[in-house]
């Protein structure tokens, strides 16, 4: 049986239960949600899980080897734009010294299923202009190994929104058509390292709100836009947001193809 390259997430908050937990109340329902959600309610092999993205969680952005992703610069650059109060991914939850603890939060959770995403920055700095960061390599070998220890099945997000911002530097990443050579590099490195253990992939997250708002309302990195959808230093909303599309769609074709014809079989 084929196994899919895609996942849809379905997340529930039960916000009633955490507000009437934190107030010290009982839960209250209304007349027409009398029970609350039980697992028995979903059919057999139904996954709850947890999701994450590397640039939001990891922090450690510069140990071990990692470069300077985009992301990195956009927020050290606008830092009124980034995050409330300046916040930045520089420590974020400081998942790089803590994912031990955080898997085990999952497991004691009874979590089945976790969905992150790995830094491209992390394990190739360079892109295909340079060489495989092995300390790299080793932080995600460590975490698919732990999941797996305690149960709970890895689902990996090829690209989370972050890149090496050489690539950016070089020749616009997602403008140019070089940028599918790059992701596919980087999928295939993805693939021959931990694919004996990962079989739910996630090639590129939410294409269309990379294309909206970092190339047409520029609050996203590169920043890129033009009046009147936003003010920026460059850009042209009219026609970049469809370049990014077109090198996106096609990026994930070319990994998606990759993956079923060289690494699907023997993974």
């Amino acid at each position: 049986m084929e196994i899919p390259i895609y996942l849809f997430f379905v997340i529930f908050s039960c916000l009633t239960i955490l507000e009437a937990s934190i107030n010290g109340d009982e839960p209250r329902f209304s007349q027409q949600q009398q029970q609350p959600i039980k697992r028995s309610d979903f059919p057999s092999g139904f996954l709850f899980g947890a999701a994450t993205s590397a640039y939001q969680i990891e922090g450690a952005y510069l140990e071990d080897g990692k470069s300077l992703t985009n992301w990195d610069c956009f927020c050290h650059s606008k830092p009124e734009e980034c995050g409330e109060n300046g916040d930045n991914g520089d420590v974020a939850d400081d998942h790089y010294h803590l994912f031990m603890k955080d898997i085990e939060l999952m497991h004691s959770l009874g979590i089945k299923a976790y969905r992150f995403s790995i830094s491209w920055a992390r394990i190739l700095p360079r892109g295909r202009f340079g060489e495989v960061n092995p300390l790299g390599i080793m932080f995600y070998n460590n975490i698919i190994d732990n999941l797996v220890l305690k149960g709970i099945e890895p689902f990996v997000t090829i690209h989370h929104e972050d890149f090496p911002q050489e690539l950016e530097d070089k020749y616009g990443s997602w403008l140019d058509s070089q940028m599918q050579d790059d992701f596919v590099h980087f999928a295939e490195t993805c693939f021959k390292n931990f694919g004996d253990r990962v079989k739910y992939w996630i090639t590129i997250n939410e294409p269309n709100l990379v294309s909206e708002f970092a190339y047409e309302k520029g609050v996203y990195p590169p920043g890129r836009c033009s009046q009147p959808f936003g003010i920026c230093l460059a850009g042209n909303s009219d026609v970049e947001p469809l370049f990014v599309m077109h090198n996106m769609l096609l990026a994930h074709g070319k990994a998606a193809k990759l993956y079923r014809e060289q690494y699907q079989a023997i993974c």
